[in-house]
């Protein structure tokens, strides 16, 4: 690949694009299933619960997802677990955005307006059933805006993949770079793909979030 930049270096770095895309979906699907898990659990009725919730984001808010892929990929080959890159990468990303998405998540379900938890509970509804036919209902119109906003850091994020030999966008990036010895241009490019990839997503959130503020009378 190398020599001057040419379609097929394009088509190498549209190559690392899909699999930036793919691996922020296995992060944004993973992570949200465990994140929704750890927003149970940090507004469980249950001390215990709450308290290992409570630990869990800390832990992870407070390591750098770069050390977590590390950990991942270098540190379990060291303990004899020999991983693939894409299982590091997607484990890694899982565990750091079920931190963020489940704290999210958790203060969206404490800003449905109180009244709301007590009038079901005036209905004589199991806990689960408030939850489900009351609270989170209300709580996903709330949560839509910053877990879209939240996507967009996703997407970054998964360039960090390329320390642990993941081929996407940033690491297909650097091997063209390897060839053709064009750090600006290449890097360039990088961006200009990164900037399309985010800039809808963020445009989406301004939006989503416009609209819940509109609505927000109606609901309280």
């Amino acid at each position: 690949m190398g020599g001057a930049l040419n379609v097929n270096h394009l088509l190498f770095l549209g190559h690392g694009a899909l699999w930036t895309i793919g691996l922020s979906v296995i992060a944004l699907v993973g992570g949200g299933l465990a994140g929704f898990l750890v927003a149970l659990g940090r507004v469980s009725p249950s001390r215990t619960v709450r308290l290992l919730a409570a630990t869990y984001v800390q832990l992870i808010q407070g390591t750098p997802l770069l050390v977590i892929m590390f950990l991942s990929f270098f540190g379990l080959a060291a303990i004899g677990f020999n991983i693939s890159p894409l299982a590091a990468a997607g484990a890694s990303m899982t565990i750091f955005v079920a931190a963020y998405l489940g704290e999210i998540w958790r203060g969206c379900i404490e800003a449905v307006p109180r009244p709301q938890w007590e009038a079901a509970e005036g209905l004589a509804l199991s806990r689960s059933q408030r939850m489900v036919k009351v609270i989170l209902p209300q709580a996903i119109r709330i949560a839509t805006p910053p877990t879209v906003g939240f996507m967009v850091q996703i997407i970054k994020n998964t360039s960090l993949a390329s320390v642990v030999g993941f081929v996407e966008l940033t690491r297909s990036g650097q091997i063209i770079n390897n060839s053709m010895f064009e750090p600006f241009l290449i890097y360039s490019i990088i961006a200009v793909v990164y900037f399309s990839l985010c800039y809808p997503l963020s445009r989406l959130s301004r939006r989503l979030e416009r609209t819940a503020l509109q609505k927000k009378p109606a609901l309280a």
